[in-house]
Parts: structure tokens; sequence; C-alpha cells
């Protein structure tokens, strides 16, 4: 142990000599010495004490080049679960908890009451309408009659076009390529199934693939960059609006007059007012494009922190719509999923928090058959949101959001 320790405090001084960077303290020690190592350095350049920081059970020899880099520890954020929560699915059939990690109070008490209404009521229905993952390489070509070559020649050479593009997984399919054209310039959204995998890296490596291929064979197009932003990754678009990236899905349910009175104490009229007037009418004033919903947002972070999704992806896999209708016997309520970007293998879902909390709904790993574990958790995941949605839109109806938000997130008495 002292030899480690030794090497450690050698190491750490070479770097505040500036004799090694920070990243290439790898090279000198173990990984989890390295770890620390650059903790210390950290804490002597900055006065900074971080004893929570290097405080973690996550081993960066698993890390190292596969999750972060330059790492000094990890944070920690409170996790806490919702449920039961009733869901009807063709994948998640069933009561389940689900895990949120957050720091905003009262946001798991909110989506804790939403799910034993929903529940209540006979649960949530969910189906999944679209499942790909999409790469669009941009491409530059001469002129508009090569563009039209171009999308013939695509056209003519899909069967080879995906023999090439599989050849680089075991698991990834090339389902479709969808052109866009903008005079000379072309983008082929290239559209995969990626079985359990978000896949976004699958989708990324088999389409450079196809697109060394494309320049060898076809000649005469371009390709300037493997991401032309028509994908869409990591931003709102409308192109995943319509066309849905990762998987599109709906959840709906129909909440009982009693369900509303006695558990959101609120009245089925006025809730869906709100819903008409905030979500629809105040988003299409305020141009919240994609965005006609309360907070989809927040249910969709906190399942990702807790899962070890990729948090970039929360921008596009939190557009959404939530629709309300005032029937005889109650209240129907409906969310549209768009573009939800989920996996269950790969990325941050094989760190240990995170495989726990995914082992809690049943999805951790690979399913059998291949693919219905992330169908599993999208299915859970968007009856966790219609929850969330549908007990805001009645705490904003009930003028209590302010209050929920007093007695739960700053700990004062209403």
């Amino acid at each position: 142990m002292s030899q480690m320790a030794d090497k450690i405090n050698e190491v750490v001084e070479k770097a505040l000599k500036g004799e090694i960077q920070l990243h290439e303290i790898d090279d000198f020690l173990e990984a989890n010495a390295a770890m620390v190592a650059r903790r210390i350095v950290i804490e002597k350049i900055t006065g900074a004490k971080l004893p929570s920081i290097g405080s973690t059970i996550i081993d960066y020899a698993e890390v190292k080049n596969r999750n972060a880099e330059n790492v000094i520890g990890a944070v920690q954020v409170p996790l806490g679960v919702i449920g039961p929560l009733k869901v009807n699915g063709d994948y998640a059939k069933g009561d389940f908890y689900v895990p949120l990690a957050t720091t905003e109070g009262a946001l798991i008490a909110s989506v804790n009451r939403g799910a034993k209404a929903v529940s209540l009521s006979g649960g949530a229905r969910v189906k999944i309408l679209f499942d790909g993952m999409t790469r669009a390489p941009v491409f530059k070509l001469k002129s508009i009659d090569d563009v039209v070559d171009f999308l013939n020649w695509v056209n003519k050479n899909f069967d080879k076009i995906k023999e090439v593009a599989e050849s680089t997984t075991s698991h990834g399919k090339l389902n479709k390529i969808e052109p866009f054209v903008l005079g000379n310039t072309v983008w082929l959204r290239f559209v995969y199934e990626t079985g359990d995998a978000m896949g976004m890296n699958m989708a990324t490596i088999a389409t450079e693939k196809v697109c060394e291929y494309i320049e060898r064979e076809f000649g005469k197009a371009d390709c300037l960059a493997v991401s032309g932003n028509v994908c869409s990754d990591k931003k709102q678009s409308i192109v995943n609006s319509l066309h849905g990236r990762g998987k599109s899905v709906v959840a709906e349910a129909l909440i009982k007059d009693e369900v509303i009175k006695k558990v959101l104490k609120s009245d089925k009229e006025l809730i869906h007012e709100v819903n008409l007037r905030k979500n629809w009418l105040g988003g299409a004033r305020a141009g919240t494009f994609f965005q006609y919903n309360a907070h989809f947002a927040n249910i969709i972070a906190a399942i990702f922190l807790a899962t070890g999704q990729d948090m970039a992806q929360v921008v596009e896999s939190s557009m959404g719509y939530t629709w309300t209708e005032v029937r005889e016997e109650g209240l129907y309520i409906s969310i549209t999923l768009t573009s939800l970007e989920v996996g269950t293998i790969g990325g941050g879902t094989r760190l240990p928090t995170q495989r726990e909390a995914l082992s809690i709904m049943g999805v951790a790993g690979s399913g059998n058959p291949p693919g219905s574990n992330a169908k599993k958790f999208a299915e859970i995941i968007a009856a966790t949101v219609l929850s969330g949605e549908l007990n805001l839109l009645a705490a904003l109806a009930n003028k209590e959001l302010g209050k929920a938000h007093l007695k739960l997130g700053r700990a004062a008495k209403v």
C-alpha cells in the first residue's frame, strides 16, 4: 500500500509541475490509482476538498475508455421510486416501481400521486408505434443531375448497402434510408433496428462504413460528415417529431370520476381546460413547437439519470404532446413521446447503480427476444410520463403547485 501511495504522490508532483497532463496520468498508474491522483491534483490546484466526490463504488477500470475520461470520482443524486404503477403494454404488463433521480423536491411525490390515480383507474395502456435509431450523413454533389443519379443509385443498391452496414454489428439491422435534398446537398437518413441498445454508436459505426462504400463505388458524392443534423441527435427537430427517432410511444388512461375527486381532489373539466389553454394555446403562443406538454422533461431526465441513459438526449426524448378529453365516465388523457431514445445495454447502463435501477423494473441487460427489454422500458417510461403529466395538470387546476413546492421543495410550513 505504501509503495502505491508513494507512486501516486510522485505522479501528483509531476502533474503539478506540468511535466504530465491530467489525461496522461493513466499512462503511469493503474486506473483507480489514476483517479485518486487526478483528484489530489485538482484539490491542490483549486484548494477545494473533495472527499464526497472521492467516495464512490465505481471501478474506474470499468469506466476507462467507455464512459468518461479524466475521472476524479463521482457525483451522487437522491434516488426515489414511484409506484406501484399499473402498465398495460405489449411488453410491460403488471405493476412496476420506477426509479427517479432528482434534486427537485415534490417531483417524485407528484408523479407518485399521478401513478396512483392511473393505477386505480385500470392502468396505463401503452403502444410503441415506431422503433428505429437514425444517423444521417451529409453528401456534397456537383449538380442536381448528380443528385438524381445518386438517389437512384442508392435505391438500386439498397441490399448491398444494407449488407455493408450490418457487417459492422451482430445486433443492428438497417431497415430503410430516407433521403433529404437541398440544392446539390443530400442527407441520407439511415434507420436502424438496434435491439436492446439505444444504438447511437452502433448506427454511427455502421453508417461510417456505408459512407466509405458509397464514396468508393458511386464516386460522385463526397461525404462531408457522418452526422449532418438530419439524424437528428441531441436537439429539437421537426424530422424527429414527424418521422420518429428511438421509439415513438403513446400511453393513455381513462381516469375515473371518483379517482379524480378522491385522489387528485380536482375536476375533470378544469383539468381539461388547463391542458388546452396551458399546453396547447400557451405552447402555441410561446412557440414551444413539438412541446405541447406540461413537464415531460422532468420525468424523462429523472429516469435517464437513474438508469444510465444519455442525458443530452433528454432534449429530443422529452418532445411530445398531452391530449385530454372529457368523457361521461371520467377524463381521458394520453401522452405521445415522438422520439424516446433509450436502451438497457451499453453506455451508462453498465454502471453498478444504474444497472440496479434498471433491475427494479426488470429490464436490466438484454431481453429475450433481443429488443424486448428496451421496448418494455420505453412503455414503462411512457406510463410514468403520463402519471406525472396528469398530476401536474391537476395540481395547476387546484392552484396547489406553489404549496407543494413550499412543503416538499423548501422544507417550509404551508
